[in-house]
């Protein structure tokens, strides 16, 4: 079994009408992913995803990097990847260079297991195939209409949730004790910071988490602000989490090194694959450290994040978007399953995922060079949609 060749395919959703999300970025209008295919030549086909510009990740997928791969082993896994960031380095170590490194991965993670007979996470030493897993959502509504949410997500079998904050200091405090009054003392509850605190905010609202027993305060600061982590870690009641805007092992393992936070949030979808989630995973556990993966694009993301935390003693949970993405819920043809907390896993080769050919056809969007204007969560095109001020407030 060669590799034949590699195909990069851009889906796009837009909310109809005035349905999407509130957030500290503005409203949210369409969602965007990238999902990769690795063909080889005796049919098979792995699968994968990359969070990021779509036009950029088809040039790095199908005119760089793919056609360097025909003729590779795909399971000879770890040394593709070395290649794949050698390749790259000049351009990449980081962002999308490495987001497309990384669905190439998971494509070859999960040909290897279909090759083995045996799924991704009895390759990396499992036995397992389950992991906690919790609510993505909880953006920005009434503190009324956030607490009726979060109940909806306990009664659907999520025993874990995530809000995110960055409102204002009083509804903050409002909105998380609404939800904890909500959910009650049993379930797990996350708040995320968006990126929008500076030091003195972040202290202030560390300690009223801590008082209202929230499970971590994820990125209150902007990725760069390593020091400010440090700063607060340990000197608020909450633990600290991020890793969601971190590529590659190297960083990673400045966070770790500086002792920045106690969970580290690798996305297979973002950071470099399986490959670099397990890396990290393995660097976190010789530090004491939780896991946690961030995944907020697809399926196939969460899938490939789940393979890894179902391995790990110190893997807490995966993140699960419910926000109404389709590609959550609607592209994989057993789609996903939480229950009483936990997500289960296909026990089929390699991720055990197959895609829905009609959602494929649904949302592709192959003008990806011309992408129309809008709020995509993570990226902005167009001059209306640009909120890049930070400030708390």
């Amino acid at each position: 079994m060669k590799i034949d060749h590699v195909e990069a395919i851009c889906l796009r959703f837009e909310y109809p009408g005035d349905s999407g999300f509130t957030y500290a970025g503005g409203k949210c209008t369409a969602r965007v992913t990238t999902i990769v295919r690795v063909h080889t030549d005796d049919g098979q086909v792995g699968i994968g995803s990359g969070y990021s510009h779509p036009a950029l990740m088809k040039t790095i997928v199908e005119g760089h990097v793919g056609p360097l791969l025909r003729g590779f082993d795909p399971t000879d896994v770890e040394n593709t990847w070395e290649k794949m960031h050698r390749w790259t380095r000049w351009y990449g170590r980081k962002g999308v260079a490495m987001t497309a490194v990384g669905a190439i991965d998971t494509a070859l993670w999960d040909l290897r297991g279909k090759a083995a007979g045996k799924p991704v996470y009895q390759l990396l030493g499992g036995e397992k195939n389950s992991c906690p897993a919790y609510a993505s959502a909880l953006l920005w509504k009434s503190p009324a209409e956030t607490a009726e949410e979060a109940a909806r997500h306990v009664a659907n079998g999520f025993r874990r949730m995530k809000m995110r904050l960055a409102r204002s200091p009083e509804l903050d405090v409002e909105l998380v004790s609404a939800v904890r009054q909500a959910i009650g003392p049993e379930c797990d509850f996350m708040v995320d910071g968006s990126m929008r605190y500076n030091l003195d905010e972040a202290k202030r609202m560390g300690n009223i988490l801590g008082k209202l027993n929230v499970f971590w305060f994820e990125e209150p600061f902007e990725p760069e602000d390593i020091d400010s982590f440090v700063a607060l870690r340990g000197n608020v009641p909450v633990r600290l989490a991020t890793g969601e805007n971190e590529f590659g092992f190297d960083g990673f393992r400045e966070l770790i090194r500086a002792k920045a936070v106690d969970i580290v949030q690798p996305d297979a979808s973002r950071c470099g694959g399986i490959t670099i989630v397990k890396r990290v995973a393995d660097l976190a556990k010789t530090a004491g450290l939780k896991v946690a993966p961030h995944s907020w694009s697809d399926a196939v993301a969460i899938t490939a994040n789940a393979h890894v935390v179902a391995t790990l003693p110190h893997g807490l949970t995966v993140e699960v978007d419910q926000t109404g993405n389709p590609f959550v819920e609607e592209l994989l043809v057993e789609p996903l399953k939480v229950r009483d907390g936990i997500l289960t896993l296909s026990q089929a080769p390699g991720l055990g995922i197959e895609l829905r050919k009609e959602i494929i056809d649904r949302y592709r969007f192959d003008n990806v060079e011309q992408m129309p204007d809008g709020s995509y969560s993570d990226m902005a095109f167009g001059q209306k949609y640009d909120v890049s001020a930070r400030a708390y407030g």
